[in-house]
């Protein structure tokens, strides 16, 4: 899918122009061999810039994912998710167990200095890229990694969580919610690129790329073999639900209606008639 936005003025604190593209890589919860088949693509290996959109190593292989990323050198982007941020807080007893006990498991595997590198992440990122001006990349939203924007959100809902943002910022880049999306909205067009390693609806890994080709925005989804990633996971994994985890994540059995269905109230739309919600 191509989606292509009018150009915009560079903020004072942009970087300098990419040209060769900005590949986006969000929730890969430390699904190593979805994020190797990513790297893999062409126009991932050739990007001037890899955006890591947060809740990178929350998931069975977070010490191999890690030192994956950390060989993208200069290339990355890092941006923390709520889950990174919470398995930190974890280890530097500043917060609580996180809910999903794979999460808690994933702070578990890594040391203090790992986990003092996800705490130090920042919440956003602005980069300057070519055709589309500054780029303000997020996790949930520009104000919070939690908050839920979906879309098919209301206007009014979007009006809150893009409130604040520099009038410079014609495109916003989001995760969290798993589900890849382009939305106009107020002005500006937002990017969810979805998720790299636990995809709703479909098998694979789902990326976006932007910049090339006078501005676009293309999603992109990388096939790769599901049944030999769980089997992988399931070996090479030392968590005990992996191989469970694997099953339901990677092969992607949660549809994008069931996700939007459950992510749906957190956007503050009124329960449907009938419904008692």
């Amino acid at each position: 899918m191509d989606t292509s936005a009018p150009g915009s003025d560079a903020g004072p604190n942009s970087a300098r122009p990419h040209g060769a593209g900005v590949a986006v890589l969000s929730d890969i919860h430390a699904v190593l061999p979805a994020l190797e088949a990513v790297l893999a693509e062409p126009d991932v290996r050739t990007a001037d810039r890899i955006v890591l959109t947060g809740d990178l190593l929350a998931g069975p292989l977070p010490r191999q994912t890690l030192a994956l990323l950390r060989g993208l050198g200069d290339r990355a982007v890092w941006i923390s998710g709520n889950a990174d941020r919470e398995m930190a807080a974890v280890r530097q007893g500043t917060g609580d167990t996180p809910a999903d006990p794979m999460d808690a498991w994933a702070a578990g595997q890594l040391g203090p200095d790992d986990l003092d590198f996800l705490g130090s992440l920042p919440a956003t990122a602005t980069l300057e890229v070519t055709g589309l001006g500054p780029v303000l990349f997020c996790h949930a939203t520009p104000r919070n990694d939690t908050e839920i924007a979906l879309v098919d959100s209301r206007p009014e809902r979007w009006a809150e969580v893009l409130e604040g943002v520099p009038d410079a910022v014609r495109t916003v880049v989001c995760g969290h919610t798993h589900m890849p999306f382009v939305r106009f909205t107020h002005g500006r067009l937002v990017v969810n690129p979805g998720s790299v390693g636990m995809p709703y609806g479909r098998p694979g890994a789902h990326w976006a790329l932007l910049g090339p080709g006078g501005g676009a925005v293309t999603l992109r989804h990388t096939a790769f073999d599901h049944e030999a990633a769980c089997a992988r996971i399931a070996r090479e994994s030392d968590s005990p639900s992996a191989a469970a985890w694997a099953d339901t994540y990677v092969r992607a059995r949660t549809s994008a209606e069931e996700a939007l269905a459950a992510f749906g109230p957190g956007d503050g739309r009124e329960a449907a008639p009938g419904t008692g919600g």
